[in-house]
Order: structure tokens, then C-alpha cells, then sequence
């Protein structure tokens, strides 16, 4: 086979049972890999009414066609389940090079049930896979737990909030990267699942090598030629975004009640560059180097944060002092804890409790170790202001919004209303058509074309979540050079319009778990906060959500339409 391995490794738990299987083609080639691979074995095996953090409650790790290939920006792989924080469908990715690692041992998909009685982790040496008993491990935070078993390959773990199940727990791998947001480590931690170890040596086979290599030069050539990704994100990462949100004015300050932070310049990626020795940190085969890491001085070794986490832990919290964001992000990312919904819960905190927090730091690890007031923010913003009675919580279905203020950026509010995931600007990057003006400006102030650009965008994200190729590839590249190096490394010939009908698909299948888990129109919508009052216009937005159900084949009520799914093959 090329490009997937036609391996799925089935692991439960319960009775230490693994079970090898050769790949469905049939679902490889319709789902593509990474995220489509992932939701659709999920989708097949597991009841939308499930208790997340039951035994009987799945997790999977899947590496797409592209992982670990020639491909620029492969080193990724996928995560799927139920989120624990949210209840919805749940996929996330991380970089570094786990997923390259994975894919070498000649996985498309690792299927996790069961729980463990005593804590576990799992050792994959490409063929040979094992459990072992991991009570020595439990109770260490991810660069301990790391350390100990990086001898024996990459390592993706979880750290001490996911043993506690803190419903925002991240996976954590290669020390830094990230499997966030939805709660996937409290998953882990429910089956006393402390880390999978990976080595291989099984490079992906390629169909056309010719053509592949082709396909991977005019990708890369379009990553070079392009200032956002080859300058911007390579000198500043993720930071260098921070500046431009405030000057644009949708840098969401103290909760999103205000805009605009007069102490940007202190926590932007130019007062880093300017204020601290960092260098450069890359991906499996990446180019871009997007991450840093601080070179010396007492935060030797700490990697920057990104701008997510500068955010969170900055304007959103009225901070400025970069000194602490920095320590709570490494404090963080050692617990396992998602910067942005932790970040998010304390400024709702600080608003339900009418003043600023000063010890960001005691209160993370309060999170992480689910003691006193920290288990209840552990539980996120939403579950928060409910407790307290208080109309504080900015997200929706349950995620808390990153850092972008939805009233300057409409189609943003469009994409995070409809997020199948919940509040998050990956399913679609509308900034970088209303801000950055990729691949074509739009204007940001209104609805008009946007239902029908945001669910383009969402399919198309959907499908390079699948390859599993980074998000960054889609700031130079075109569904037209993902569709190239899909077809050359697989031998499958993928039109662009096939390829976005994968990301279309995914994305319906997605929605239909979520409808069954009870979701439904009335949960595509903003916090109350942002209509009216010289914000969203509510009638507008309705019209807009209208318009993309139109353009999704689904029904005024958000149900995907008999004829939309037997189009698709889900029917």
C-alpha cells in the first residue's frame, strides 16, 4: 500500500488484549487519514451518548498519507474521542515528531478502549507492541515522564491534570507540542493510560516518486516565497500576531469587555525577540520553525509562548508581566493543561469575582493538581459561571474562544458559531482572509459571502487535518498542491474538488455524532455578550447561519438533509 501503512492496531485495556488489523481502503480512500480516519471509526464503534470517561469510551491516534513523508509539514498526527469538556465529536492535532515516529512503525490508526487497573503505558517498536506497568510514572508531570522513556522512542504522554481528570487536560508529546483543547488527557487519565512510546523505521512507501518529489518542491517553494510563513511566523512564530490583533482591534481584553490593550508591546513576539536570547525550534521536516526556545538567562530552556497562550495569560487577564506568562505557560504545558481554555476560565474568574487575579501561577496549579479552587476551574468557563450563576463564560458548546474578538471579524463569528468542535478559529481561519488578506481580502464588518467562504474553508481544513499536514501549509499552499502530493503519494488520483468533498464529509459526520449527543441549531451561536450594543447584529447573524445551513445541504434547523448524506456515501 502507499501512503497509508494498511495497519490499524486495535489495544483494550481491560484484558491487555492487542488486536492488528489491515486498513479498510475503502475508508482510507474516502476519509483520507489523521482527523476524516479518526471521526469515522469513532463515529462506526461508539454510541454519541456515551460517558467520556467511561472504559467502554474509545481514544485514537492516526497518522494520515502524507505523516512523515517528503511532504513539507508532515510531522503531525491526529487525536479522536468524545470531548470530556464539551460532549462533542473531538479531534486534535499536534507537530514535533511523534506522529512522523508513529507512522514509521506502520500505523494509519491506534485504537485505545478498556481501562487499566493499575496505570499503564503503551511501547510500540514497529511490529512489536507491548503494556507495561507504569505506577512508577504516575504522578509525574510531562518532562519527568518524558525523560524517563524518550530512551525508548517519542513519547506522548499526560501529566498530572489528566491523571485527575481535569476536563481541559491536553496530551502532550515531544515535551512542548500539543494535543489541546477538548480534554483528550482527562480520556487518557480515565484509562489509566499514562503514555504511548514510539519507534519505526518503515518509511511511508510512495506510489509515484516522481511525481511526489515534484509536488513536494512547488509545495516548498510556495512556503519560501511566502512572507507570512517563510518570515513572519520563522522569526516571531505565533507571537508575531499579537501586535496586529491589537492594531486591528479584536484583541480580546479582560474577557472580551474590552478591546484593545495599551500594554501590547510588552507581551508581543517583538518585545520577545528584543528582551530574550531565543532560537529556533523545528517540526519533523518543517521549514517554517515556528517555535522557540529561550537560550539562556533564568528561563534557559523554556519554550516561547505562543500566541494563544500570550493572550490567555496577557491581555484576556489584564497581564502584562511576561516574565509570569512564560512561567505559567511551562507550567502548563508540564501539567498538561490547554493554555487557552485555562487562560479563559481565570479571566472569567476575575470577572465573576470583580477584580484582576495576581497569582496566575498558584491557580494553574491548583488546576493541575484539581485541589480546592482549582478543581472547579479545571472544569472550564462554562460549568464556572454556571456554578456562580454568572453570564461569564465566553464560548461555545462549551469551548472557550481564542483570541480573536468575533465583532471585528464576522466571519470568524460565523466559523466559531458552527465549529463542530466548539469556540476555535482552526476549523476555519477566517482571519486570514478578513485580516492578513490570504488568499484574498474580504471585508471583516460584514455577513455578505461569507456562509458560503466559511463552510469552503471548514472543508478544506477538515481534509488537510486528514493528510495530516500542519495549518500553517494552507498560509502558501492550495487545495490544488494538497491534492497533487495526496495523489502521488497514494496512487489514488484526487481531484481538488474530491479532496474538499473528503473534508466535506468528515465534517457531516462530525455533525451527525454531534446531533445524535443532542446538539442542535440553538448551540450554533455567540455569547450573549457580543450582539447588540454596537456589536453582532443578531438578525444578521441569524440570516448569515441561515445561508451556510443553506449551503451545507442541511435543513433550517441544521440537520444534514437524506440527499446531502447519500451524496456524500454516508448513507
Amino acid at each position: 500500500m502507499y501512503g497509508w501503512t494498511g495497519k490499524t492496531v486495535t489495544i483494550d485495556l481491560s484484558d491487555d488484549k492487542i488486536t492488528k488489523t489491515e486498513s479498510d481502503t475503502s475508508l482510507l480512500r474516502a476519509f483520507i487519514g489523521g482527523r476524516g480516519l479518526g471521526v469515522k471509526l469513532y463515529y462506526d464503534a461508539i454510541n454519541p451518548n456515551i460517558d467520556q470517561l467511561s472504559p467502554e469510551n474509545i481514544i485514537i491516534f492516526a497518522t494520515g498519507p502524507l505523516t512523515g513523508t517528503a511532504a513539507p509539514m508532515s510531522g503531525r498526527h491526529a487525536m479522536v474521542s468524545k470531548s470530556p469538556l464539551t460532549g462533542t465529536m473531538f479531534d486534535s492535532s499536534s507537530g514535533g515528531f511523534f506522529g512522523k515516529e508513529l507512522k514509521f512503525a506502520g500505523i494509519d490508526a491506534l485504537i485505545i478502549k478498556g481501562a487499566a487497573e493499575q496505570p499503564v503505558y503503551i511501547s510500540m517498536q514497529n511490529d512489536d507492541i507491548e503494556i507495561h506497568p507504569a505506577n512508577g510514572l504516575w504522578g509525574e508531570n510531562i518532562r519527568s515522564c518524558t525523560d524517563k522513556l524518550s530512551s525508548k522512542g517519542r513519547v506522548a504522554c499526560i501529566g498530572r491534570a489528566g491523571e485527575r481528570l481535569v476536563p481541559i487536560a491536553s496530551v502532550m508529546n515531544d515535551y512542548f507540542h500539543a494535543c489541546g483543547r477538548g480534554g483528550l488527557g482527562a480520556v487518557m487519565g480515565s484509562k489509566k493510560l499514562k503514555a504511548v512510546v514510539v519507534k519505526g523505521d518503515k518509511k511511508p512507501a510512495i506510489a509515484d516518486e516522481n511525481g511526489f518529489k515534484k509536488a513536494c518542491r512547488e509545495a516548498l517553494h510556495l512556503i519560501k516565497a511566502g512572507p507570512a510563513a517563510s518570515k513572519g511566523l520563522s522569526t516571531y512564530g505565533t507571537s508575531s500576531a499579537l501586535n496586529l490583533m491589537n492594531y486591528t482591534k479584536i484583541l480580546p481584553v479582560k474577557n472580551f469587555r474590552q478591546k484593545g490593550f495599551n500594554r501590547a508591546d510588552k507581551v508581543s513576539g517583538e518585545f520577545i525577540k528584543e528582551n530574550y536570547d531565543i532560537k529556533s525550534h523545528t517540526c519533523y521536516n518543517c521549514v517554517i520553525a515556528c517555535k522557540h526556545i529561550i537560550k539562556s538567562g533564568m528561563f534557559e530552556g523554556h519554550e516561547v509562548p505562543e500566541y494563544e497562550t500570550l493572550w490567555a495569560y496577557g491581555p484576556d487577564s489584564n497581564n502584562a508581566d511576561m516574565d509570569t506568562i512564560i512561567k505559567v505557560n511551562r507550567l502548563c504545558n508540564d501539567y498538561g493543561i490547554d493554555t487557552i481554555s485555562s487562560g479563559s476560565t481565570l479571566a472569567a474568574y476575575a470577572e465573576i469575582m470583580g477584580e484582576d487575579i495576581d497569582e496566575l501561577l498558584a491557580l494553574v496549579k491548583k488546576i493541575g493538581e484539581s485541589e480546592g479552587i482549582g478543581k472547579e476551574l479545571g472544569r472550564g468557563s462554562k460549568a464556572l459561571a454556571h456554578s456562580r450563576g454568572k453570564d461569564a463564560a465566553i464560548h461555545v458548546k462549551g469551548l472557550e474562544l481564542p483570541g480573536y474578538d468575533p465583532r471585528g471579524v464576522l466571519g470568524m463569528a460565523l466559523a466559531y458559531a458552527t465549529s463542530n468542535r466548539g469556540g476555535c478559529h482552526l476549523r476555519a481561519y477566517m482571519i486570514a482572509p478578513e485580516i492578513l488578506g490570504k488568499p484574498k481580502k474580504v471585508d471583516p464588518l460584514t455577513f455578505s459571502g461569507k456562509a458560503e467562504l466559511v463552510q469552503v474553508f471548514q472543508n478544506g481544513k477538515a481534509a488537510l487535518d486528514s493528510l495530516v499536514l500542519c495549518t500553517f501549509a494552507s498560509f502558501a499552499m492550495s487545495e490544488r498542491e494538497f491534492a497533487d502530493m495526496l495523489s502521488a503519494a497514494t496512487g489514488v488520483d484526487y481531484s481538488v474538488e474530491e479532496f474538499l468533498k473528503c473534508g466535506e464529509r468528515i465534517w457531516n459526520l462530525e455533525r451527525l455524532f454531534n446531533i445524535g449527543a443532542g446538539f442542535t441549531r440553538k448551540d450554533d451561536t455567540l455569547p450573549e455578550r457580543f450582539f447588540g450594543g454596537g456589536g453582532i447584529n443578531r438578525a444578521e447573524f441569524e440570516k448569515a447561519l441561515d445561508e451556510y445551513y443553506h449551503f451545507r445541504g442541511w435543513s433550517d434547523e441544521g440537520v444534514p438533509a437524506e440527499e446531502k448524506l447519500r451524496e456524500l456515501g454516508l448513507l
